[in-house]
């Protein structure tokens, strides 16, 4: 019997690279945010906080940034200006700019892991006839397999078809859980091991 099947990339590998594209370029755009608009007005806040803290030291009315003159003075000033009124953290350039230079990575890092999981989608496992295409471009004629191994089709539904060429093993990977639809090939693979077995012991 004669197969056609073509083996593209499963739902459920698509869905697991997505989850993880959106989880690193969500964080690499959080990151951006923090260094470009949170950061920077927390800081210029923290100058205002560090003014007011300052010079109630100076004038003996508080020991540190923690005693409640300051925060009652910093409350106070915050209202006024529609501030938040926890006191604001201190945040350097130094700071600010490694998290830039996080959130381009981040966001820069899932691009390029994007436009990897779009190119994967050209790819295939496919069996036509008696020949299968691996995803890389191989060819690998049925009559050449000589074994399976599928010590990783159970826990990621991975197995390999041994063959034979140019008088050496070689293998094909048969990833079902990337390419679904690869099983009915592996299986026929199978079939046709066993079908030349009972034939070479008739």
């Amino acid at each position: 019997m004669k197969m056609n099947v073509v083996a593209k990339i499963s739902s459920e590998w698509r869905r697991r690279m997505l989850i993880l594209f959106l989880m690193f370029f969500g964080m690499g755009c959080w990151f951006l945010a923090d260094g470009y608009l949170v950061w920077p007005k927390e800081a210029e806040r923290y100058a205002v906080f560090a003014e007011i803290r300052d010079e109630l030291i100076a004038e003996d009315k508080a020991d540190d940034g923690e005693s409640p003159e300051v925060l009652l003075a910093w409350n106070r000033y915050a209202e006024e200006m529609g501030y938040p009124k926890d006191p604001p953290k201190e945040r350097t350039d130094g700071d600010i700019m490694e998290q830039r230079v996080i959130g381009w990575v981040l966001t820069g890092g899932a691009t390029l892991f994007g436009i990897w999981i779009v190119w994967n989608h050209r790819l295939s496992i496919r069996a036509e006839g008696e020949m299968i295409t691996g995803a890389s471009g191989q060819k690998v004629p049925f009559d050449s397999i000589i074994a399976t191994d599928r010590k990783k089709w159970k826990k990621k539904g991975i197995a390999y078809a041994i063959y034979e060429e140019d008088g050496k093993q070689k293998r094909l990977t048969l990833d079902d859980h990337k390419f679904a639809g690869c099983e009915k090939i592996l299986l026929e693979a199978e079939r046709r091991i066993e079908a030349k077995k009972k034939e070479e012991t008739a």
